[in-house]
């Protein structure tokens, strides 16, 4: 997909469709885009749109040279959120798709002077609306009829009183978050039997080798070597061997002599081991447990596409996590990557035995910052549902103002997230009597206890995102269909942007 500036009429844009969004309160300026490009009296066009952000009607104008034109609710403006325009544009999706669009004309509807320092952010989120909402998965389908038509081309249409430098920036930050995140996408939605950790390797060594980021894939033998003993505890009942990507984007104008190290959880699919899951609303989407991982994997195209001036590396361990003869087990003692001994007390606490050895390992960078992502608890599902992720820090001088950045950079986005405490109080509930810790701590407070666990496998400026709730969508979010969703692309993204301008 293309996003290109346009300030061509309206009445001569060659366009297959023309979404309109219409901003509340309306202004004179956006009556007379309606009347230019409709052919038809503003009254006349709003007759039929219902008062829901989203909302749509449909035109076929005689005055245009699209073949549709769509008005769209796109609620009220707010100078500190775009994500109003965001879900509105995300409203069209659904027109543009069934006219079967390749090429879509956007207007970029007027903005009020509290916002006009808000342009590009205005545009960003016009884009991202209607291509996020626009993305279906359908390499499996063999009914052509049940194919989604391709978004080839978006042309953000403006005006003379617009500001033609920052449309042109907010277009071009649009394209690459959106394609960050269908990646991330893609590969949480690819069947089971196509993600084994090996092909989640090759797909990460593919993504580096088109985006211009290195990637040095381990077999089983260099983890053997390493001594990650968590993430060779949970590959124990699997046929497929583990494997282990260490990427990295290194620019020549890198602000940061430490890198910022991001770590995926990379279960590729998770049955919960001898500890096994039911199948109805856990098990069968368990092929989105390596969102993390896909997230990390969004997020570095994102920066190479951006050029953004980071060095950064990536770490995503992945297995899949089965029952078997050589499967771990309930009550054995593992010795991680670090040394520290876990009791495991529950076989479906794998991620967590994975992600530890990847904080292990990330220490020899001395890294600046270190955030990993992960489809971790249930918990978080509980505690936050599916409106954002949460978010816990390591107790560091700057962990008011990294969780503060964090929190403006998922407002920003719509990819928003939560803290949670990681008082000490929560240590004890992973107290073992017989190893270190144990790798669960019991009902209370799974999501922190979770965090808790992962702390102490860190001792550097951390965040950590647990990300189960927001990574995969039973039913539709406004731009999110069914599926994967790319949690954590567009939110690592911007915070890493404004993190290298800080």
């Amino acid at each position: 997909m293309t996003v290109t500036p346009t300030s061509e009429p309206l009445t001569t844009l060659s366009v297959d469709t023309l979404v309109i969004p219409l901003p509340h309160p309306v202004t004179s300026a956006d009556t007379d885009t309606l009347t230019d490009a409709l052919g038809v009296s503003f009254t006349r066009a709003l007759r039929n749109l219902g008062g829901e952000v989203g909302d749509t009607v449909v035109f076929y104008p005689e005055a245009s040279e699209a073949e549709q034109v769509v008005l769209v609710h796109a609620g009220a403006i707010d100078a500190d959120d775009a994500e109003a325009l965001r879900r509105g544009a995300a409203g069209a999706a659904d027109a543009v798709r069934t006219a079967q669009a390749d090429t879509v004309g956007l207007v970029l509807p007027s903005l009020p002077a509290s916002l006009q320092a808000g342009t590009q952010a205005a545009t960003q989120a016009l884009v991202e609306g209607l291509a996020l909402a626009h993305y279906r998965y359908t390499a499996y389908k063999t009914d052509v009829d049940d194919a989604a038509p391709t978004l080839d081309a978006v042309h953000v249409a403006y005006r003379s009183d617009h500001d033609a430098e920052a449309i042109a920036d907010g277009a071009t930050r649009a394209q690459h978050f959106v394609q960050a995140t269908y990646s991330a996408r893609d590969l949480v939605n690819r069947s089971p039997h196509e993600k084994t950790a090996r092909d989640l390797a090759a797909a990460i060594e593919a993504s580096g080798d088109t985006h211009g980021y290195t990637v040095e894939t381990w077999d089983r033998e260099q983890i053997e070597d390493e001594g990650m003993g968590g993430l060779l505890a949970v590959n124990r009942g699997s046929v497929e061997p583990p494997t282990f990507s260490i990427m990295e984007w290194a620019p020549d104008q890198a602000v940061n002599s430490r890198p910022v190290v991001l770590v995926g959880k990379g279960v590729v699919f998770d049955t919960g081991g001898l500890s096994l899951k039911p199948t109805k609303d856990s098990m069968d989407f368990m092929k989105a447990d390596m969102g993390g991982a896909a997230a990390v994997v969004g997020t570095f195209e994102a920066a190479a596409q951006m050029k953004l001036p980071l060095h950064l590396i990536g770490l995503v361990p992945a297995t899949d996590n089965r029952p078997g003869g050589h499967a771990y087990v309930p009550g054995e003692v593992v010795t991680m990557h670090s040394g520290a001994t876990v009791e495991v007390m529950n076989t479906d606490a794998e991620g967590r035995m994975l992600l530890a050895d990847a904080l292990s390992y990330a220490r020899r960078y001395d890294p600046e910052l270190v955030i990993d992502l992960a489809t971790l608890t249930g918990a978080a599902v509980t505690a936050l549902g599916h409106y954002a992720s949460a978010v816990m820090t390591s107790n560091t001088p700057d962990a008011a103002e990294r969780l503060y950045a964090l929190q403006r950079a998922g407002e920003r986005t719509g990819d928003r997230v939560h803290p949670l405490p990681l008082y000490d109080d929560y240590k004890k509930q992973l107290k073992s009597e017989i190893a270190d810790l144990t790798n669960v701590g019991g009902r209370p407070a799974g999501s922190i206890t979770a965090g808790k666990f992962l702390e102490h496998f860190t001792d550097y400026s951390w965040m950590h995102l647990d990300i189960a709730g927001t990574a995969f969508l039973s039913s539709a979010q406004p731009y999110s269909p069914k599926g994967g969703t790319g949690a954590g692309v567009r939110l690592l993204a911007d915070y890493l942007d404004h993190y290298a301008r800080a």
